[in-house]
């Protein structure tokens, strides 16, 4: 459960809230991917500063945007050095809360493995609980960290989930509430079997819990409709949202439209219409859309 510096209300806007979940967490690895999607090529810059400055900058542009707000974003992923940033004179995650009334939350992992057995595990994290203590410090509320399932093998999502337990018990322990993030490849050869094997070891792990302990989990959005609904009923877990994992924006609402309780916390399908070009003007607006479709997908069911 979160510590006594984490205020309820933030825990009863993650539990409770209609909205979604804005990713905005893009790391090293995949920052020159969003940056060229945005309309700034590589060559625009040089080296990790000027790549990360420019990274700031449209991340700044987007949550001080009029539609990036807590009436329909109930919380924000964000990187480290986004979280160790500035807006408007004040630390980001104290902006967020205060200025806008979104969740901040933090991506504590430090990337993948190399696939193994059907599926990619975390790196090791080293300083994990240092950046847990600053991350409270700093008003986060609660982190994510992401694995990867190729393929239906019992064994690998059976590791997969118990790194991701184990992972979040410490984080549990500095009073920050853990997403956990396996996620099922679109691609995986057999999504439904993979997605019934991960629903059995994440219900084992939940189970294993104590009972004031309280966890995220962030899944690839199901074949079958209602698939992880044994999961959104689960007294140990305070929300489960959805990644769009590569299906467009329409395709991921879609699929979140028929999937009661899941709301999205989706990072391409948000932002991948935008463009550095852009006037102000023109950018909230693209912006403003893509809120009020995902908003809509996220608390609209059948």
């Amino acid at each position: 459960m979160p510590s006594d510096n984490q205020s309820n209300d933030k825990l009863v806007q993650v539990s409770e809230k209609q909205g979604f979940f804005a990713a905005l967490d893009q790391s090293g690895g995949s920052t020159p991917g969003a940056l060229k999607l945005y309309g700034i090529p590589e060559s625009a810059y040089s080296g990790d500063a000027e790549m990360f400055k420019l990274m700031h900058e449209m991340r700044v542009r987007i949550i001080t945007a009029p539609a990036f707000t807590g009436e329909k974003i109930i919380g924000a992923i964000l990187f480290e050095a986004t979280m160790d940033g500035q807006v408007e004179g004040k630390a980001v995650p104290s902006f967020l809360w205060e200025d806008r009334g979104v969740v901040p939350f933090l991506k504590v992992d430090k990337g993948l493995e190399a696939e193994s057995n059907g599926v990619q595990l975390m790196k090791p994290i080293p300083g994990l609980n240092e950046l847990l203590t600053r991350a409270a410090k700093l008003g986060i509320f609660g982190t994510k960290m992401r694995s990867v399932i190729h393929a239906n093998s019992k064994d690998g999502i059976a590791a997969i989930a118990k790194q991701q337990f184990e992972f979040g018990k410490q984080i549990e322990a500095h009073g920050l509430v853990p997403i956990l993030e396996p996620e099922v490849s679109i691609k995986a050869p057999d999504k439904v079997g993979a997605e019934a094997t991960l629903l059995a070891e994440l219900l084992k792990g939940l189970d294993a819990l104590p009972d004031e302990s309280r966890v995220m989990l962030k899944l690839t959005l199901p074949d079958v409709p209602d698939f992880y609904r044994p999961l959104v009923d689960h007294p140990r877990v305070a929300r489960v949202v959805a990644l769009s994992g590569g299906y467009t924006r329409t395709d991921a609402c879609e699929r979140l439209a028929h999937n009661h309780g899941i709301i999205a916390s989706f990072s391409r399908a948000l932002i991948n219409e935008l463009r550095a070009q852009m006037s102000d003007s023109e950018f909230d607006a693209t912006l403003a859309e893509a809120v009020d479709e995902i908003y809509q997908a996220s608390v609209v069911k059948d």
